[in-house]
């Protein structure tokens, strides 16, 4: 069961209210601060659990591999390589010809009943202090991770049937997580990601994605909304152009809000105000990873002042604690987050 210090002040702040302090919102995918928390511990779910408690963690998604300097270069069962190049992927659709004759697996009821079976698993280990977020993506991302983006590019125009044949069935998969989500009432709140942007701009034509994502989007969402239940929604990059569409959609909430894609959380507060729950901003791939430790807390500092007052901020990286992350900075951080977060903020 969850702590009721930490789920107040996490119900409070996504109602726009202010509690004791900011609550805390992470993704850690780092070796060193597992080591630095769990030492040799043997279960890497319980490792990361010490790792969540030790920081202040308030609620996660989940957490990353945090493999060994020394697995480097390695290899797992998928085929993703470790390290610099880990995200080589070998995607089961080719070419054009290969999309027309692919048929996407449905997911079935076992499997539903395993992920919820999952998710309260993992909300019992994180529990007292950490809430465990469930979450899906909405069928988009899915379908292009199944070609990769410069196939997906062409049969957008070439192919679109096809394309949107296997986005439909993707989504009434994830449509029906989130409609298990919320008839088991498993959190008051729900995560959904779907990647669509780079830093600086949309990956796709705003058209496109208004005709394919947020319809996505918006049949995922219906039935956790219709539950009572809160969306988080989850992009990288510079999601500008179609965030009155996600809003329309039906999110409650947007992470992680990149600094270095243009998205400004201050002009968020004051633009959307108590419509739109800001999750994240603390700059990963820049700050944390190669600041100083001086320029973490003054990144940490800047970031409470612009988004914490009156509530509906969570504060978190603007995507994950990346494995080149030095310790020292971690700390730094979260330490930071717990000492100025606190209400009122007086920054």
């Amino acid at each position: 069961m969850l702590d009721k210090a930490v789920e107040e002040r996490i119900i409070l702040s996504l109602n726009f209210q202010e509690g004791d302090r900011v609550p805390i919102w992470d993704y850690i995918d780092n070796y060193g601060i597992y080591k630095y928390f769990a030492g040799d511990e043997k279960d890497y779910a319980k490792g990361m659990v010490k790792v969540y408690h030790g920081l202040g963690i308030d609620l996660c998604r989940g957490f990353g591999s945090s493999y060994a300097p020394s697995d480097e270069g390695k290899a797992d069962a998928h085929g993703v390589i470790s390290g610099s190049t880990r995200w080589q992927t070998r995607y089961p659709i080719q070419t054009l010809e290969d999309l027309k004759k692919y048929e996407q697996p449905r997911v079935t009821q076992p499997q539903i009943d395993g992920w919820v079976a999952h998710v309260k698993y993992m909300q019992e280990l994180f529990a007292p202090y950490t809430m465990y977020v469930p979450g899906s993506g909405c069928g988009f991302h899915a379908t292009y991770g199944l070609m990769g983006l410069e196939l997906f590019s062409i049969a957008i125009y070439y192919a679109r049937d096809d394309v949107e044949r296997i986005m439909w069935a993707m989504n009434e998969d994830n449509v029906l997580l989130a409609k298990a989500a919320a008839e088991h009432k498993l959190c008051p709140i729900y995560f959904i990601g779907d990647d669509i942007a780079y830093k600086r701009a949309l990956m796709f034509p705003p058209d496109f994605l208004r005709e394919t994502f947020i319809e996505c989007l918006r049949r995922t969402v219906e039935p956790v909304k219709n539950a009572g239940i809160k969306v988080i929604f989850h992009s990288d990059g510079y999601v500008m152009p179609v965030l009155d569409d996600m809003i329309n959609a039906g999110i409650d909430g947007l992470n992680p809000i990149e600094p270095l894609a243009g998205m400004d959380i201050g002009y968020l507060k004051r633009r959307y105000e108590k419509n739109l729950v800001l999750v994240g901003n603390v700059d990963c791939s820049q700050v944390l990873p190669l600041g100083t430790r001086e320029e973490v807390i003054e990144a940490t500092k800047a970031c409470i002042k612009a988004a914490s007052p009156g509530g509906g901020h969570f504060i978190g990286s603007s995507s994950e604690i990346v494995p080149a992350t030095p310790v020292e900075n971690i700390l730094a951080f979260y330490e930071t987050a717990r000492e100025y977060g606190r209400y009122p903020v007086s920054i």
